[in-house]
């Protein structure tokens, strides 16, 4: 009787594989499963896909905005940090002007632009440059022979620029060549 024991698996391991092909062709055969039909899954899953690609779309717009508005907001703190930075430094320039021999207030001021060089603010606005609306605001003309026409003859306030922007313009003393009389 083992012997009988061992055929009737033998036909149970070879049933098996053949009843999962018949079960294979009957799925196929079939055009609906839970009652719908394959071609609207298809669509469903095309509709979710797209929608899966328009959300990540839409997340990584988010993140680049995001980013923008961090660095825009990063700016506009460093900007405000270093105008408030020029107001002291105006502040030790005006003392210095009135006790040019101070050296703790010349070490201090010294140390103050190193501290607004850190943040990449730079001076602009110098004794000899010719004028420029856009970095220089002049106070006042002055009417000389000796340079050309529009040339900066003193800086009243220092004007200060990151990179390419002007935080602050120089207030400047500009020259003109006299006219002749008529």
């Amino acid at each position: 009787m083992p012997s009988s024991r061992a055929s009737d698996a033998a036909e149970e391991r070879t049933d098996a594989p053949r009843g999962r092909r018949e079960n294979e062709h009957e799925h196929e055969e079939q055009p609906q499963q839970d009652g719908r039909d394959v071609g609207a899954l298809n669509e469903e899953l095309a509709r979710s896909e797209e929608r899966y690609k328009r959300a990540l779309a839409d997340l990584e717009n988010y993140r680049k905005r995001t980013a923008r508005d961090l660095e825009r907001h990063r700016i506009e703190i460093r900007d405000e940090l270093s105008r408030d930075w020029l107001e002291v430094i105006d502040s030790v320039e005006r003392a210095l002007r009135a006790a040019p021999a101070d050296e703790g207030l010349q070490a201090i001021l010294e140390q103050m632009e190193g501290v607004v060089a850190r943040l990449g603010v730079r001076r602009i606005g110098a004794v000899g440059e010719r004028f420029n609306p856009e970095l220089h605001e002049a106070v006042s003309v002055r009417e000389s022979d000796e340079v050309d026409d529009r040339t900066v003859l003193d800086v009243v306030r220092s004007g200060f620029a990151i990179g390419d922007r002007v935080l602050r313009p120089a207030q400047v003393v500009v020259s003109r060549r006299p006219q002749a009389e008529v």
